[in-house]
């Protein structure tokens, strides 16, 4: 049985489908930022060819950049950010920080079908990233989703005064020591790895059936 967290820990990835819709259930992120530890069911992701197929497309990236940007990748950029008013603590990986002057970018390399929460996770780590790292506090940044085919640019006017409320909400919502309601389907459950024992509500997927898919003051 899960282990409680000693503060509300969110992993930014948490976050995006719930930001734009592609999952309902909050609960299972309130779940896992309180707990640690906890019961899981059987993961069929091939992790492996996933992480093979991302390092290679990560690496592609630099040499498409102007050859002035300092790049940083993955854990150089790993940043952990507490709220002022409360416990709890945003975490987050950026794939790739590009610097030139003033000027930043962010990168995420994503090898499966486009969707919103994509761009939605570099806007994060857009918002993260200036309040995490003392070196880019003054600068503003411009994001990126690489795909295989094709490249999504995300301007810095993206992370507006809307976005960044909604995404505050958010959080405090997941960070509460109040749960929220569950909202357990056959396609919510399907993306979860929380198991049953976890969440007795949870609904496993009939035989044969599979989904698709693999310090601020905002909170």
């Amino acid at each position: 049985m899960g282990v409680p967290r000693s503060e509300p820990y969110i992993w930014a990835t948490w976050l995006t489908s719930l930001l734009v819709g592609e999952a309902s259930c909050e609960w299972g992120a309130w779940f896992k930022a309180h707990h640690q530890s906890y019961d899981k069911v059987p993961d069929t992701f091939d992790q492996t060819k996933w992480q093979m197929d991302h390092t290679v497309l990560l690496r592609e990236i630099p040499e498409k950049l102007d050859p002035q940007y300092t790049i940083f990748l993955e854990d150089q950029n790993r940043f952990r950010l507490p709220g002022k008013a409360s416990s709890i603590v945003v975490g987050g990986k950026p794939d790739l920080i590009a610097v030139k002057g003033d000027h930043g970018l962010i990168c995420d390399a994503k090898t499966g079908q486009p969707r919103p929460s994509d761009h939605v996770q570099v806007m994060i780590y857009m918002w993260a990233t200036p309040l995490a790292f003392r070196q880019y506090r003054t600068m503003k940044f411009e994001g990126k989703v690489v795909y295989r085919e094709h490249e999504v640019p995300i301007p810095a006017s993206a992370v507006d005064d809307l976005f960044v409320s909604n995404l505050g909400k958010l959080i405090r919502r997941i960070g509460a020591s109040a749960s929220p309601p569950k909202v357990p389907s056959a396609m919510e459950c399907g993306f979860c790895r929380i198991a049953s024992t976890e969440c007795p509500e949870r609904v496993e997927q009939p035989e044969g059936e599979q989904t698709e898919g693999p310090s601020v003051d905002l909170y």
